[in-house]
């Protein structure tokens, strides 16, 4: 494992904690998408079914673990647990629009037509574009939370280190995956516009904003 991948790994968990503490010590999931949230549970199951037919290292069952565990607490918390805090009405970004499409392309376009094998293109495809309902639920209330944005930073700089984990990879061992690539860098372009108001607002103290 190189240090790219590594500190991918880290940024995404620190993303998890970092929301999970917000939700948890406010105990409200104001300004959280819960349909941003459902897309990763849905990318984390269909990801990691091969947690049950095949172990490469302690490390990598584990982080699997932590995320499908993490990823069902967050829409627990969300939904039932702090249901009365919920913003349902700016949560409206239409799901099926992404989901529908994501899983012919897993069909259309894999390395392999097996079960596993569509499944595990379909969560690449979808967790490109799974964040679409929180930005778009920041663009309609018009603000976000300094803890929301950090989660979200953390979230695109993780994608961002994965890209350059495949690139580094490509050059030393000549791996190349097109689909993750493709799909990866596709994720990192939706995050630019949010990493230069995240640099530019809220590391000055300024409140970040999206243009409705």
């Amino acid at each position: 494992m190189n240090v790219f991948r590594l500190t991918g790994d880290l940024s995404h968990l620190a993303a998890i904690i970092i929301l999970l503490l917000k939700i948890w010590k406010s105990r409200s999931c104001a300004g959280i998408s819960g349909k941003s949230q459902i897309l990763f549970a849905m990318v984390f199951t269909s990801r990691y079914l091969d947690l049950v037919t095949s172990f490469i290292s302690l490390y990598n069952s584990s982080m699997k673990v932590i995320y499908i565990g993490c990823a069902y607490a967050t829409v627990y918390l969300t939904y039932i647990k702090f249901k009365a805090t919920y913003d349902g009405n700016h949560d409206t970004f239409r799901v099926e629009f992404l989901v529908v499409p994501v899983g012919a392309l897993a069909f259309l376009v894999n390395h392999d037509f097996s079960p596993l094998e569509i499944l595990w293109t379909f969560s690449i495809y979808l967790e490109s574009v799974a964040i679409l309902p929180q930005l778009f639920m920041i663009s309609k209330t018009g603000e976000a939370e300094t803890i929301t944005t950090h989660y979200l930073f953390f979230l695109g700089l993780y994608r961002a280190l994965y890209l350059i984990n495949w690139i580094w990879r490509f050059y030393l061992e000549g791996f190349f995956d097109m689909i993750a690539i493709v799909a990866g860098v596709v994720q990192t372009i939706l995050y630019c516009d949010f990493f230069y108001l995240y640099i530019t607002k809220v590391l000055k103290g300024k409140k970040l904003s999206l243009p409705a």
